[in-house]
């Protein structure tokens, strides 16, 4: 599975044309590499001052964007592939990429209605420190411009 992603200005000219400034088509697994876990929507009936109220547990999952991960993306057309694919016809390397798997999973959440937290229940990661290793890619005729993962601190 791949995700195309594309950036363009806040504001429209006089056209109301919102012109592409980069996109970045990248394999799923550069955002998760983990493809065990099977979501399924769950509801629970009783809510409410009357008792007839469901609430819905519909997982919402926002991942950042490939243009928080790496550097190198602005104003360029950029694809992003596990190390292993075939290098596309007519394309060239511009960035070697590295992600590594984090320490500790989220496997579930607490959610208290009275207080509106949320807890998370988080476990060891068996392949922490794991690392996967991407190729981004460029069109031969684009920009030359290098894509590096930024260093950041990751959450734990």
């Amino acid at each position: 599975m791949s995700y195309v992603f594309g950036r363009y200005p806040q504001a429209a000219d006089a056209d109301r044309e919102y012109p592409v400034i980069d996109l970045v088509i990248c394999h799923g697994d550069f955002l998760n590499a983990h493809h065990e876990y099977v979501h399924k929507n769950r509801s629970v009936r009783g809510f409410g001052s009357y008792g007839d109220i469901m609430i819905r547990d519909r997982k919402m999952y926002v991942a950042p964007t490939p243009f928080a991960i790496v550097d190198g993306l602005t104003g360029t057309r950029t694809l992003i592939l596990p190390e292993g694919f075939e290098l596309p016809q007519g394309f060239k390397v511009v960035g070697e990429l590295a992600r590594q798997e984090a320490d500790h999973l989220i496997v579930g959440y607490e959610f208290d209605l009275t207080t509106n937290l949320i807890i998370a229940k988080t476990a060891r990661n068996p392949k922490a420190g794991q690392e996967h290793h991407f190729i981004a890619y460029r069109m031969a005729g684009d920009s030359d411009k290098s894509v590096t993962i930024l260093l950041k601190e990751r959450e734990t």
